[in-house]
């Protein structure tokens, strides 16, 4: 069978899959790996044993007699540097980019080249710290000079992979755009400071996301592509199946709420309400929102597992329950303390009111609804959408859809398969292949979660 391999890389889940000549799912497999350090002891991705498990698992899986792997490529998260040097060694640990920076650092920056404000606007970023790429090799550039002058090339994830199978280093727009600071979404190339710092020698020359490098691997030729961030990837089967406007929310440990039918620029009002802008395959910008929903569930989570004292996944199990809701709704009054998330109007500490699980967890997804909102409402901004697509993790959590439905009812909202946004966008780039309407309904599992009725 022809098909076309992609790992897809996630801060938790490492992925692999084959896909036939329909898009069609014919292999997965799924890994996950124990964080290590980096030298300040902070929480880093095991660089060497995800290369090492990508290798085994393409190599195993190219001698298989039952697949005719013809191309490969790469959907990872953003906003994570690989420094090589002239050897093609790693000078660094992939650093975490929640790793803190010392404000001095960012003030540093900002004195040169703010406002931060009319900054963030220009560039559709942020100021997100190592959120931003930009600012992560400024921050290295300020703290390790000799490690800075040693790097030949600087590759987010996704053309790290793709370099490690072809040999050949690139940039890619969907990784240079996504709020990295280093794009001028006004001058339609980096930005100046990108310049003057000497950042735009440390990257290899950009090429298109469905670029694709011919290389003999294991004694057979492929087409390998340049790998491609995860959030643009996931919109992309979308953008090409769909004529109408709609909006995407590709849930995970980020939960983006991503707009491919803006126009113009960010405004300052859009800075204020934290949208910024990711890219397209073809450079032009896609407004989103961004929310750090499915880490601060995993957090909060974990403390209402241990305070009920039940076993790690019954969360899993929790449907929506309307008598539950209607209860927490009445007396409606904020019982968390975010852990990873800034928010107005939330307690100096968390005060578990409630006796049973399921009340506490739903009263916890009414709170993060709020947000989740909020959020899809920066995204809109002034357009009229009425379609709504959600994608990933939270797709088949009936609590989240439920609650969704009912505070977006002028919406029509549609999830589908949690497992394969990004894997399947990273197959559909490198290929030649027009998708029709009804792409979603064969490949994705759409279904209609509407509401027929208000709750």
């Amino acid at each position: 069978m022809k098909v076309t391999a992609v790992f897809d890389i996630g801060r938790t889940n490492k992925k692999f899959f084959l896909f036939n000549e329909d898009f069609q799912e014919v292999y997965r497999e799924y890994a996950r790996f124990e964080e290590i350090v980096d030298e300040d002891g902070y929480p880093t991705e095991d660089l060497k044993t995800l290369e090492d498990w990508a290798k085994e698992v393409f190599d195993r899986m190219l001698s298989s007699s039952d697949y005719d792997i013809e191309s490969l490529n790469f959907s990872c998260y953003g906003a994570s540097l690989v420094h090589i040097d002239e050897k093609g060694k790693v000078l660094t640990p992939l650093y975490n980019y929640m790793k803190p920076i010392k404000e001095d650092v960012v003030d540093a920056f900002y004195e040169k080249y703010g406002p931060v404000d009319e900054f963030s606007r220009v560039t559709g970023s942020l100021n997100m710290g190592m959120l931003n790429t930009g600012m992560h090799l400024f921050w290295l550039k300020s703290e390790q000079p000799d490690v800075f002058k040693k790097i030949k090339y600087s590759l987010h994830l996704p053309q790290y992979l793709s370099y490690l199978f072809t040999g050949v280093p690139v940039s890619e727009f969907t990784s240079i755009g996504c709020h990295t600071n280093l794009w001028d979404f006004e001058k339609k190339e980096y930005h100046h400071w990108v310049f003057k710092e000497g950042v735009d020698e440390k990257f290899p020359p950009i090429v298109d996301s469905n670029h694709t490098v011919s290389v003999e691997y294991g004694n057979k030729k492929l087409r390998i592509g340049p790998g491609i961030h995860d959030s643009s990837s996931a919109l992309l089967p979308y953008v090409r199946s769909l004529s109408d406007p709609f909006l995407l929310v590709s849930t995970g440990t980020w939960s983006i709420s991503i707009n491919p039918f803006t126009t113009g620029m960010l405004s300052l009002e859009d800075i204020e309400r934290e949208s910024l802008f990711n890219m397209r395959i073809d450079g032009s910008p896609v407004k989103v929102a961004r929310l750090f929903l499915g880490n601060e569930y995993k957090l909060q989570t974990k403390e209402l597992t241990a305070h009920f004292g039940v076993h790690a996944d019954y969360h899993r199990t929790v449907k929506f329950n309307e008598e539950t809701f209607f209860e927490i709704n009445k007396d409606f009054e904020p019982m968390f303390k975010w852990k990873s998330i800034s928010s107005q109007n939330q307690p100096e500490v968390t005060k578990i009111r409630y006796d049973v699980f399921e009340h506490a967890y739903h009263q916890l997804m009414l709170e993060l609804m709020l947000l989740q909102v909020e959020s899809i409402s920066s995204a809109i901004g002034d357009q009229k959408i009425s379609d709504l697509y959600i994608d990933g993790g939270f797709s088949d959590n009936d609590v989240y859809i439920k609650l969704l439905s009912h505070y977006l009812r002028g919406m029509k909202i549609r999830t589908t398969d949690a497992s394969l946004g990004s894997a399947l966008g990273a197959a559909i780039v490198i290929s030649k292949t027009e998708l029709d309407k009804e792409f979603l309904a064969q490949n994705y599992g759409l279904k209609d979660c509407s509401l027929i009725k208000s709750l």
